[in-house]
């Protein structure tokens, strides 16, 4: 692809959280914003390509990992479960992926493993440390407790 160069102005408040961004999913500032352009140009096509990993990739997560995601007994534990199998979570959005620790390349929803975010929450009691979306966690952990607690699939899987 021919690619040209573009020069904005930011303040600095927006460049450092545009490093800060790019740095965390190990990528340049451009590159960065090169994919927040084609996300958003997606959004407003209405042509979303699918981002759901096929199947035959994701049997093989779910048997190395859902122990790990059923048994944890808190976001630290969980982290350094998946560390230890070679994986890591960050924030996608609402919701949580799962990455390789090595290349950091994006393996897959935690949803698709059968673990959606709110139930995670709901279950440590807290938001993922460090996840931008907070208004989630007051709706998620703040949702009475009356009737039957909410699984995944119920109103809250929308936010993975």
């Amino acid at each position: 692809m021919d690619q040209e160069t573009e020069s904005i102005r930011l303040p600095r408040e927006l460049k450092v959280a545009l490093h800060d961004m790019a740095g965390q999913d190990g990528v340049s500032p451009g590159h960065f914003v090169r994919c927040l352009i084609r996300s958003e140009l997606s959004r407003r096509s209405g042509s979303r390509p699918p981002v759901r990993p096929e199947e035959r990739l994701i049997g093989p997560l779910r048997a190395n990992l859902s122990e790990d995601l059923a048994h944890a007994s808190g976001w630290g534990d969980l982290e350094w479960r998946l560390r230890s199998k070679g994986a890591t979570l960050r924030q996608a959005g609402g919701g949580l992926t799962v990455h390789a620790q090595l290349g950091g390349h994006r393996l897959c929803n935690v949803c698709d493993l059968g673990f959606s975010y709110s139930r995670l929450m709901r279950r440590f009691g807290s938001p993922f440390p460090g996840h931008t979306h907070r208004w989630l966690a007051e709706v998620v952990l703040t949702a009475p407790d009356s009737g039957p607690k909410a699984q995944d699939g119920d109103m809250y899987e929308r936010f993975d």
